[in-house]
């Protein structure tokens, strides 16, 4: 009893009366997104990558401090679509360097090497297979597709980045 006695003013009780402790420095945050890249062979592959240069600071004042990694400025288009129910987007590659943000349901896409990743809301996909190259088995970029009976919503940021080979993870 004691111990949830304790917990609960250490802990609770700041945090519900905005008491800050002095042990509440906030430390810089890691997120993470899934990077479809291109290897020298044309071979695309799928790595888990993180994003973790944040600085504290308003993006508009008076609105308060919050942790941003800008990644790369420049010209962009954002495109909103719907995959109806069962979509299969067979062997492809994205067309631009593009970063994929499911905002309803799940999909999935496989890499050449085999690799297949499932995504949902709350996940994030850098599409950078442009320059892959068929293999014996007519496959070329990735295979994506639906996961379940529903549609799937996803947000995609078309960029202005030329495709590289050889560079996972090169947004950090």
């Amino acid at each position: 009893m004691r111990r949830s006695r304790f917990f609960f003013a250490a802990v609770v009780f700041p945090c519900l009366f905005g008491i800050a402790r002095a042990d509440s420095t906030p430390s810089h945050p890691t997120m993470w997104y899934w990077h479809n890249w291109t290897d020298h062979d044309g071979v695309s592959h799928m790595t888990h990558c993180p994003v973790q240069n944040f600085d504290l600071k308003t993006m508009s004042k008076p609105a308060g401090p919050q942790w941003q990694d800008r990644l790369k400025a420049g010209p962009s288009q954002v495109i909103f679509t719907v995959q109806p129910a069962h979509w299969d987007g067979s062997w492809h590659p994205d067309p631009k360097v593009q970063w994929i943000i499911p905002l309803k349901g799940s999909w999935y896409v496989t890499a050449m090497d085999g690799k297949k990743v499932i995504m949902g809301p709350g996940d994030v996909s850098l599409g950078e297979d442009q320059k892959s190259r068929k293999d014996a088995r007519g496959h070329i970029g990735h295979f994506a597709g639906n996961v379940g009976d529903d549609p799937v919503e996803l947000m995609v940021i078309q960029t202005d980045e030329t495709p590289t080979t050889d560079q996972p993870c090169r947004f950090r």
